[in-house]
């Protein structure tokens, strides 16, 4: 209360002899008051304007700005515009803050941060995406190579050079990833250029430009050759989930996520619709998908069908269809290089070497067939006639196939 009492006097002394330009400069260290609310807190050649005032019978102070950076002219400009908000039973600084809130948001709308466009892109597209753009982790190159040295930057802000900083680090060591990375950059900018926000995105184009060219040669999924299936499904003969996961798999062609997934309610007799929400495709392209199963399919479903729940394949946790990890462990112990999609593979060239009909095949690896047009034309699934080459198949992969040549090279 003293010190308040004392800085009061003060002030009104000072009123009485408010301060020079020259003064403030030859003043030493320390406070100067000019009336009215102004003080100056000076030190060492600079300082820091204060304007003190009073409100809901609260004592408060508001910084104004730096000297010399904010004169003892703009200062005292400053304090009236403050001192005008006051009058109207206004907090100075209450108010200020909320003009800075209205302001930021008003930026982060018409320029936002690189970041903030990004998940604005994920939102405005992720429904036409499986699971919402979970599944395909659209998001991810970014959160792991982007975000942390761009995402802050605003659109408007940043420069081909900015993006070639980003992406070097990775754009030899790991092509497929940076490559991602710089498509989902591409996409940004242009989503962001279609909104009007100020960005140019001929720097993404310019940047991977300067990048250079990587030569980078696809390794395939390893896939098991065909010849050698029957011999791995022999192997696969334990009754754990994770084998007769595999099994499935192998017999039925379907890609790992649906067939893990599988449930006793999807399989009618001899068919298996495996739901959309399980399937390979865009939201709006992908539909459910109608499997013939072979016997020897059909009698993994009974044997799984020994236990109870909803799964043919359950995992140990309870609730949804066993891991990806679990099938892979049974591969690994058995020292199988092949992965799980790669069965598919396998399929397809025995489907080739044994001159299986090629849009059947086609079919039952669940593949679009001819143009848009074309396709809206022929709506059949081939369902016998996949059922005649998956049984051709299964004999084969079980080993009860005795007219199928086992060609090596």
């Amino acid at each position: 209360m003293g010190e308040h009492l004392g800085e009061q006097l003060g002030e009104q002394k000072m009123a009485k002899n408010k301060l020079t330009a020259l003064g403030v400069k030859a003043a030493p260290d320390g406070k100067l008051f000019d009336g009215a609310g102004i003080t100056l807190l000076k030190k060492g050649g600079g300082g820091s304007w204060v304007y003190r005032y009073s409100h809901s019978n609260k004592r408060r102070e508001m910084g104004l700005g730096s000297y010399p950076q904010l004169s003892l002219s703009d200062a005292r400009k400053a304090r009236d515009k403050w001192a005008a908000v006051l009058s109207q039973g206004l907090d100075p600084i209450e108010e200020r803050q909320a003009q800075q809130d209205a302001k930021e948001a008003e930026r982060n709308r018409d320029d936002p941060t690189f970041e903030e466009m990004a998940y604005i892109v994920f939102e405005a597209k992720k429904a036409g995406w499986r699971g919402d753009g979970s599944r395909g982790r659209w998001l991810s190159p970014l959160e792991q190579h982007v975000f942390a040295k761009m995402g802050q930057k605003r659109m408007s802000e940043i420069q081909k050079a900015d993006i070639h900083h980003v992406m070097k680090p990775i754009w030899k060591t790991m092509p497929p990833t940076a490559k991602k990375a710089i498509d989902r950059i591409g996409t940004v900018f242009k989503q962001a250029r279609l909104m009007g926000i100020p960005c140019d995105p001929f720097s993404v184009d310019a940047a991977r430009h300067m990048l250079g060219v990587v030569i980078h040669r696809h390794t395939h999924i390893a896939a098991t050759p065909w010849q050698d299936i029957p011999d791995l499904y022999n192997r696969l003969s334990s009754h754990s989930g994770s084998t007769l996961c595999l099994r499935w798999i192998i017999l039925t062609l379907v890609r790992s996520t649906g067939s893990r997934g599988a449930k006793f309610e999807e399989i009618d007799g001899n068919i298996w619709t495996v739901p959309a929400d399980r399937m390979k495709g865009t939201e709006a392209g992908v539909t459910s998908f109608r499997v013939p199963i072979p016997a020897q399919a059909v009698e993994i479903a009974r044997i799984c069908g020994e236990t109870s729940g909803d799964f043919l394949f359950p995992s140990n946790r309870g609730g949804k269809g066993i891991s990806d990890n679990a099938i892979h462990q049974v591969l690994k112990k058995h020292g199988e290089e092949g992965r799980p999609h790669g069965f598919r593979t396998s399929f397809r060239t025995w489907a080739q070497d044994t001159d299986q009909p090629w849009d059947v095949a086609e079919t039952i690896l669940a593949h679009s067939i001819g143009n848009k047009v074309e396709r809206s034309y022929a709506r059949s699934d081939l369902l016998d006639r996949r059922r005649i080459v998956m049984d051709k198949w299964a004999a084969f992969v079980t080993g009860e196939a005795s007219n199928v040549v086992k060609l090596r090279g």
